[in-house]
């Protein structure tokens, strides 16, 4: 089968490979119709996540149709067209009976790390991911959503993880009728967090990038304010100056530790005078929400930040709130805002690639060619 293929830092292509076979009971073989680039794929890409292994298939987002099942899965059937969340869980363990499906113990026992993730590195389980023709599907009798038949698949690829991930930042916000939220990052995710406030009862939303195609993008989808940071010189003063002085009710950090080696900081570093390596996102995030705020973190940071404002989060009362997204939890709440039309994510779809063109898709997604917010590969040709 054709596969994505890692080489080393800034080079995947796509290469002939086994296809995979099932392994257990419970497992499931998947042919791939829509797989997307993430923006957690290009710390990857950038060689950022340790223990990424030469040969890996990236891709943690992506449906398709069932070709096999293992024994003990009957919940599905070959023909099935299913949507298969980004996290691997197992739906027993003492984190996934809480609906903690992003925390499996079983996917992936390490005490200090997510719980398993399709092609994301040994460190979320070794799991290849589905950048395939094909991908083997663990526990497939707890994952894997049908597809409703009147959903557009294109739809069906962004519910694995955009749309939940963007959902559950806005979720752990706990925000309030009326609130004023701000965003930072404009990503498909913080564009999804913005959409998704106002699901919530925000009052006001607020998006702040550095990319004017990414700003105009969240302007119309989302809608929201849009600010470039280029242009703001302390972002705490500005956020108060915006909301009467008393900061927003929620910040979402949806940057996270920028992948592509932290253009925000190389731009602004020596300006901010934080330290190599600083979370910058999540600083503007704890210095420009009230007293009493909370601060939501989807976007993704490696084990440790440098120069957290901690002592801020504690005198202003600050609360905050992060994890991966529990897809399965909120799936049935997700499909039934698509039907209503509350949700378009195919919106967020800006290019639609062969798989055979890989290489050119991590290259303009890493490099913000084209205006490009969201890339999807098509495997098998999309069929």
């Amino acid at each position: 089968m054709l596969a994505a293929d890692y080489r080393g830092p800034h080079r995947v292509r796509a290469s002939s490979k086994p296809e995979p076979a099932i392994q257990h009971p419970r497992d499931a073989i998947v042919r791939v119709t829509r797989s997307c680039v993430c923006g957690s794929d290009l710390h990857l890409y950038h060689g950022l996540v340790p223990d990424t292994r030469i040969g890996m298939t990236f891709g943690h987002e992506f449906c398709g149709i069932v070709e096999e099942v293992g024994a003990e899965v009957t919940n599905l059937k070959p023909g099935d067209h299913v949507l298969v969340p980004f996290n691997i869980a197992c739906g027993q363990c003492h984190f996934c009976k809480q609906g903690l499906f992003g925390n499996c113990h079983e996917s992936n026992p390490q005490a200090t790390a997510v719980g398993g993730i399709y092609g994301y590195s040994h460190t979320a389980g070794g799991y290849d991911g589905g950048q395939a023709e094909y991908v083997r599907v663990p526990y497939a009798d707890v994952g894997p959503a049908l597809i409703p038949d009147w959903m557009d698949p294109d739809d069906a690829v962004m519910l694995t993880d955009v749309v939940p991930t963007g959902y559950q930042a806005a979720e752990m916000g706990g925000i309030q009728m009326g609130d004023t939220v701000v965003v930072f990052g404009a990503g498909p995710v913080g564009i999804m967090a913005a959409r998704c406030a106002w699901l919530f009862g925000a009052g006001r939303v607020i998006v702040i990038d550095h990319l004017d195609y990414r700003l105009d993008f969240a302007r119309r989808y989302a809608p929201a304010e849009v600010y470039n940071f280029l242009a703001i010189d302390d972002m705490a003063v500005f956020i108060k100056k915006q909301t009467d002085g008393l900061g927003a009710d929620v910040c979402i950090d949806a940057v996270g530790g920028d992948a592509s080696g932290s253009p925000i900081r190389t731009i602004l570093g020596k300006k901010m005078k934080l330290e190599a390596g600083s979370a910058i996102a999540l600083h503007w995030a704890i210095n420009s929400v009230k007293k009493g705020g909370v601060v939501s973190i989807v976007g993704v940071y490696g084990p440790t930040g440098n120069m957290i404002p901690i002592g801020n989060v504690l005198n202003k009362g600050i609360t905050i709130r992060a994890n991966q997204a529990s897809v399965k939890r909120l799936l049935p709440r997700l499909i039934e805002h698509v039907r209503e039309g509350r949700i378009d994510p195919k919106a967020l779809i800006t290019h639609r690639i062969p798989l055979e063109e890989i290489s050119d898709a991590y290259h303009m997604f890493s490099a913000k060619l084209d205006d490009c917010i969201k890339p999807v590969l098509y495997p098998n040709g999309g069929r």
